[in-house]
């Protein structure tokens, strides 16, 4: 069995960060999305993995290299253009040959791995295997309709009035019936060939098409928002481990870990937290769900449920939470400005106002 990665695309809903960074290598718990789904093929068996790269496949290729550092084996799929998954499966035909193959969305997350998934696939067999979860908002996803005993009806990409709310995750499993699906398909409405559209030929066909519905954490990390929150999640299960320097005046509280060439002066940091090497935290406080990358310095700040990219400067910069900060970013306080309320008060009126 083969892996097919998908790590093209175009990053929209995470820009301005991927502006100058590839979607797939924006980190949770200081380690690229990309790299989790790596090491859960390779933790699966698959380890001959081909990964499809468009306009950041240097950079792709930079930060993954022959996959040695995995135990797998990286071929590199250029796509011109993200026209769809089917699309990807296409360019992809003569590298796959007649092998079964997982196909992995690289900027996928899925906590506990696939190795259950790979391991039912390999002894049933069936013409393709799709995983699903319910989720709140099922226009934003391919949907699948499923049967009063569970077998896969329909399948619609971003439908407006949804049949379900099973959404696809991004990992399907497929034998070499695909390539005849993805050869019939028309491009949808979108202007891409739908790996919904090729599922739904193989149903029409009258091929086996099975689904597993997981209850786990899965999360698309496209936006800003559920990058958080996986980054939330990985660090919860991170080990604790100071490495670096941490002074008599701080304090660490729970799941903290400090790497190595990291300092900690006078700051206090409540985990679930990683400070990246070479990083300082000074005068600082640092809370729960926070990573800190290489090379960062946060002086005189507080910091809390945010990811802090490489080599980025944070001083006297009051509170922030909830944020992605990119890499080499410069953030300071700025000079007190005088400022005044305009009120209209009726009668009676009673109002608090902070000095």
């Amino acid at each position: 069995m083969k892996a097919l990665v998908l790590s093209g695309g175009t990053g929209s809903r995470l820009r301005p960060i991927t502006h100058t960074a590839a979607k797939q290598l924006v980190p949770v718990a200081n380690k690229p999305v990309l790299f989790y789904g790596i090491e859960s093929l390779v933790a699966a068996g698959v380890t001959d993995i081909g990964i499809i790269v468009g306009d950041t496949a240097a950079e792709i290729r930079a930060a993954v290299g022959d996959g040695s550092r995995f135990g797998a084996r990286v071929t590199y799929l250029p796509q011109e253009q993200p026209l769809g998954l089917a699309h990807a499966v296409l360019i992809a035909r003569d590298w796959l040959g007649d092998d079964d193959f997982v196909m992995y969305l690289g900027d996928n997350f899925v906590v506990g791995g696939i190795t259950e998934l790979v391991e039912e696939f390999r002894r049933s067999r069936p013409d393709a295997g799709i995983l699903l979860t319910k989720v709140a908002d099922p226009s934003a996803f391919g949907v699948a309709e499923l049967g009063p005993e569970g077998g896969v009806l329909r399948l619609e990409e971003k439908p407006r009035e949804p049949r379900s709310d099973l959404a696809l995750v991004g990992v399907y499993l497929f034998t070499p019936a695909v390539h005849e699906a993805v050869r019939a398909v028309r491009p949808s409405a979108r202007g891409e060939l739908e790996i919904t559209d090729a599922l739904q030929w193989l149903v029409d066909a009258g091929r086996t098409v099975r689904s597993t519905v997981i209850s786990g954490y899965w999360k698309d990390t496209g936006n800003v928002t559920d990058m958080l929150e996986v980054n939330r999640t990985v660090l919860e299960a991170l080990p604790s481990a100071v490495l670096g320097e941490v002074d008599g005046d701080s304090e660490l509280v729970g799941r903290v870990r400090i790497e190595a060439g990291a300092s900690v002066v006078r700051s206090r940091i409540v985990g679930p937290a990683v400070i990246g090497a070479g990083s300082v935290v000074r005068d600082s406080y640092i809370g729960p769900s926070t990573s800190v990358a290489d090379g960062c310095v946060i002086s005189g700040s507080e910091v809390e449920f945010s990811i802090v990219l490489d080599d980025s400067r944070i001083e006297n910069a009051g509170r922030i939470e909830g944020s992605l900060i990119g890499r080499m970013v410069r953030m300071s306080g700025a000079a007190r400005a005088p400022r005044a309320h305009r009120l209209v008060l009726g009668d009676h009126s009673q109002v608090q106002i902070a000095p």
